[in-house]
């Protein structure tokens, strides 16, 4: 019962921050960032609260529980990237996604036990999770670049362009995230090949593989960012398929075996 309510009070005040949050890009005005911050830090709090006491204090690493925590993960960068940064239209996009991801996980997904985990792997999935939020909302901001630039080009200023930071200022902090989500990549793979044994008993040689490739485009984006000068389009699609092979790494096969084949361990 305690833990269904915090979960209705997470999303009740996910939803409101995004609301506070919308307000200019829907033409309404200013938005009160202060109490919309505020009520996301209450949400992130909240939606921490729900994990510790339904997984019993664990991290549990099965589908939805998984999809529920990076969820929460990212809405707590997202808040911490708006503090420094403010890009409102971070929060409309991952608060909402969070309070639906909690949603399911709470109301609508299998109950599971989570699996014992020594410290070493707590450390590397913790890394992973950082390294996957941070990554996240940089292929977020990618989109929100690439929006931005054919509005620009096609001279198309509603007032959801005006609320907006800047090109120039966009583009620096989707390099940041990126260059930030590398670096924590890079991490993840030396603690995993340094804690993780049997990779191939424990069917996790597809991930690994696959985060390779993710953190290869990644690599081969910020190289040709410093050397080159790479932005725009091919930023934005480099970008976009790091992501999405780090997605398949990530929820590919637990997508398959717990979701399609309903193997729960």
């Amino acid at each position: 019962m305690l833990i269904t309510s915090l979960a209705l009070l997470a999303i009740a005040l996910y939803l409101a921050a995004a609301g506070l949050l919308a307000r200019p890009l829907l033409g309404r005005g200013a938005a009160p960032t202060r109490l919309a911050e505020g009520t996301a830090a209450l949400a992130v709090l909240a939606h921490a609260g729900v994990l510790l006491g339904m997984h019993r204090g664990a991290l549990d690493l099965h589908f939805f529980a998984a999809l529920s925590l990076v969820a929460g993960v990212i809405a707590a960068l997202t808040l911490l990237v708006n503090l420094t940064r403010p890009v409102a239209a971070l929060g409309v996009i991952a608060f909402p996604l969070a309070a639906l991801l909690l949603a399911i996980d709470v109301f609508a997904a299998p109950p599971t036990v989570p699996q014992p985990m020594n410290w070493q792997i707590k450390l590397h999935v913790t890394i992973a999770l950082l390294a996957y939020g941070a990554l996240s909302i940089g292929a977020v901001l990618a989109i929100l670049f690439a929006l931005q630039e054919r509005a620009l080009r096609h001279r198309r200023f509603g007032a959801w362009l005006g609320a907006l930071p800047p090109l120039t200022l966009t583009e620096t902090l989707l390099f940041r995230l990126i260059g930030a989500g590398f670096v924590l990549l890079t991490l993840t793979l030396l603690t995993g090949a340094l804690f993780v044994g049997n990779l191939f008993g424990q069917h996790l040689a597809h991930k690994t593989v696959l985060s390779i490739a993710a953190w290869l485009v990644f690599g081969v984006l910020l190289a040709g960012r410093w050397l080159r000068g790479w932005r725009g389009r091919r930023a934005v699609n480099l970008t976009l398929t790091g992501m999405a092979i780090l997605l398949l790494a990530f929820f590919g096969s637990k997508f398959v075996l717990e979701v399609l084949l309903q193997r729960v361990a």
